[in-house]
């Protein structure tokens, strides 16, 4: 009786072993569902930004307003019927460039 207790118990080991372990077993499956949780915050934030990014150019095909307002904010241009002043703050040492309309 003892030898097979001992069979058996050795034989439910042997079926517990690929559920656990194996290759499909309940370990890899909550790895698996540890990365999606992770890639679906990561795509969350992706598409966010690709939504952004498909407004702003949206924005550029359609508009020369969002066009402007970018080379007037980073490439510092102005129209040709505008004067530019730059006022120069004697408390601190930063430059504050605004442009004037005529």
């Amino acid at each position: 009786m003892r030898v097979l207790n001992i069979a058996v118990f050795i034989l439910v080991l042997l079926l517990q072993y690929p559920l656990w372990l194996g290759k499909g077993g309940v370990l890899r499956l909550w790895d698996i569902e540890q990365q999606i949780v992770m890639r679906s915050g990561t795509n969350d934030r992706l598409k966010a930004r690709n939504t952004a990014m498909d407004a702003e150019v949206s924005d550029l095909k359609k508009g020369l307003d969002a066009l402007e307002e970018r080379a007037r904010s980073e490439l510092g241009m102005i129209r040709r019927d505008e004067v530019f002043f730059q006022i120069l703050d004697r408390n601190t040492n930063s430059n504050v460039k605004v442009p004037v309309v005529k």
